[in-house]
């Protein structure tokens, strides 16, 4: 478990979306933009947020670098636009915030991006990464050689819509905790 103080702390280091894309190279942030373009997030999706009620912080250890960052953090972005009064997002460099990182390992390594879900508070809620089931599968299916796509390869719409759908849904999941936390239901009077 991840203290609360700690991940708020690092949270409060975190750079908003466009300033930690602009950390980047210049082809980083290229390939970062071109494939912002293409995630669009729809009035279905709208609706589901719009039943949102608390509060949530999304924390995203990420790479400028990394290829799956470019093809899923910017879905975080979206998604975080559709209820900025509730979901603040904030990434963090992987090895840059190896402190972070080194809790984080998945199949004992320091994979990127990680994502965690935090409550109002700051509390851990819950952990996502290094890809969703929808990336997963697609590279299950191209059989890829490299463990890591390259900024900007080409990805198809359908991939696109349903990798975001895997991280709405998580994130749904992740506000369903908070919303029926003992916690913040006592605190909420809810």
């Amino acid at each position: 478990m991840i203290e609360t103080d700690f991940l708020r702390t690092k949270f409060g280091q975190a750079l908003p979306y466009n300033a930690y894309v602009a950390t980047g190279r210049e082809s980083h942030q290229k390939a970062w933009a071109d494939f912002r373009r293409h995630v669009h997030t729809t009035d279905e999706h709208k609706s589901v947020f719009d039943g949102f009620t608390r509060r949530m912080h999304i924390l995203v250890v990420s790479g400028t670098w990394c290829g799956d960052c470019v093809q899923q953090v910017p879905m975080l972005d979206a998604i975080a636009s559709l209820r900025p009064d509730l979901i603040k997002l904030g990434a963090l460099d992987r090895d840059e915030h190896m402190d972070l990182a080194e809790r984080l390992v998945i199949n004992d390594g320091n994979r990127v991006p990680v994502v965690l879900f935090l409550n109002e508070e700051f509390d851990f809620v819950s952990m996502y990464g290094d890809r969703t089931l929808t990336r997963y599968r697609t590279i299950a299916e191209r059989q890829l050689g490299a463990s890591c796509p390259l900024p900007g390869a080409p990805v198809p719409a359908d991939e696109i819509a349903a990798t975001l759908q895997d991280w709405i849904n998580e994130t749904e999941r992740a506000q369903l905790v908070c919303r029926l936390s003992t916690k913040l239901r006592a605190k909420h009077g809810d």
